[in-house]
């Protein structure tokens, strides 16, 4: 703008949180507003630059880019800029092993058994699968990470929405009575969130572990499993 005058009415710079609804306009909800004024009304009549902070913000909410609604941090001038909110967390004092079965009565009986049930969004699904009785010939067994994102709307209702972002294949082929088998996952190929427990009111975040066996006349027997999930490190 070297050479030419803009008048105005004040610079200040504004730091927003906001939760907004991708279909549901209504559901916006701003939980942060911080403004910093820079400089009085006045003119400007070439390129300034100013330094600016906002210190010792509580961010109490982590960013979330979802299907059905977003949480933003961003900082506004004249143009939004978006920054991303990480929580680093601990691990749970509590992790208990998940533990359960699928099948059918007198014909199909699988066990599992997992060595915790949170996990940090880096980690390592650990467990075994051992066949208690079996009585059908298994063709496929494959794990899935399910996630479900639940919006409260604007008319008081429930939203949810589901997406299996990856499968892991356990085995391919059958198996006999007492066979154990082992099972490692790595989360880090896949993407992830923490779990999100009704932030501000406005939506929820939670996963599944999905086991699914497929016999060779192609049923399926499987079963669901919530897992927490937290962040270790960014």
């Amino acid at each position: 703008m070297k050479g030419r005058q803009l008048d105005h009415l004040g610079i200040r710079v504004e730091l927003v949180g906001m939760i907004q609804g991708v279909y549901d306009q209504k559901l916006q909800s701003q939980f942060l507003s911080l403004i910093r004024d820079l400089e009085p009304p006045g003119s400007l009549n070439d390129n300034v630059s100013y330094d600016f902070q906002f210190g010792r913000v509580d961010k109490q909410f982590q960013s979330y880019n979802g299907s059905q609604v977003k949480l933003r941090s961003y900082g506004k001038i004249t143009k939004e800029e978006d920054f991303v909110v990480e929580h680093l967390q601990l691990e749970p004092d509590a992790n208990p092993k998940i533990q359960m079965e699928v099948g059918i009565e007198d014909y199909l009986l699988i066990g599992f058994e997992f060595l915790k049930s949170k996990f940090h969004i880096k980690d390592c699904i650990e467990g075994r699968i051992t066949f208690i009785q079996i009585k059908l010939r298994i063709k496929h067994m494959e794990l899935s990470i399910i996630k479900k994102e639940t919006i409260n709307t604007s008319n008081n209702q429930q939203s949810v929405e589901t997406e299996t972002l990856s499968k892991f294949e356990i085995m391919d082929g059958g198996s006999i009575k007492g066979e154990n088998v082992p099972v490692r996952f790595y989360l880090s190929s896949t993407k992830l969130t923490p779990t999100y427990r009704n932030v501000n009111n406005k939506f929820s975040v939670k996963y599944q572990m999905m086991i699914n066996v497929i016999d060779d006349e192609d049923r399926r027997y499987f079963r669901y499993q919530d897992i927490e999930l937290w962040r270790k490190k960014i």
